[in-house]
């Protein structure tokens, strides 16, 4: 586990809505030195990777920054609407709702490795959609990374009964 000043971790209460306790990592990602000790953390695990998928939209902050410091191409996941072109959607399950995440269909090569990156692991269902997205246009996910995991929410257990092989790697204790 990687050692930051927990301080730079602010928890919300009720954000997006009443019984959430939301981690904002706007302050570390201020932090130059624990914002860039994270992005090398990241791009330690893409040795054996083409592509590092960013989910909307923390995720995209670190898969760029690692994506840059390992010389690997960037794979936006991006809410329902916000990509041109051509691209497979899936629906998935939030703690607090329903939502759907989108790629394009029609950009990266079949049989591409895949690390998929976001910030928080909390139920599984985004990192769910995003793996089987990536599936769905051909490509191989490797691995998924996550900055913090939320305690008792399962999401490592439901990521791994759907992709019992998949390495999970979280960065921070939550």
């Amino acid at each position: 586990m990687l050692a930051i000043d927990e301080t730079l971790i602010r928890v919300i209460k009720d954000f997006p809505k009443t019984g959430i306790l939301f981690k904002d990592i706007t302050p570390l990602l201020a932090d130059q030195q624990s914002f860039t000790k994270i992005c090398r953390s990241f791009a330690e695990l893409t040795s054996e990777v083409d592509l590092i998928a960013g989910v909307e939209s923390r995720g995209f902050i670190f898969a760029a920054g690692a994506a840059a410091l390992a010389g690997k191409g960037v794979l936006p996941i991006r809410k329902s609407g916000k990509l041109p072109g051509p691209v497979v959607t899936q629906q998935y399950q939030l703690e607090y709702g329903y939502a759907q995440l989108e790629i394009h269909s029609d950009i990266y090569s079949k049989g591409s490795k895949v690390l998929v990156i976001d910030d928080v692991l909390a139920t599984g269902g985004t990192a769910i959609a995003s793996i089987s997205l990536c599936q769905k246009v051909g490509l191989t996910v490797t691995a998924a990374a996550f900055l913090l995991e939320i305690d008792g929410l399962s999401g490592r257990f439901e990521i791994s009964k759907i992709f019992p092989q998949l390495p999970i790697t979280t960065l921070l204790e939550s």
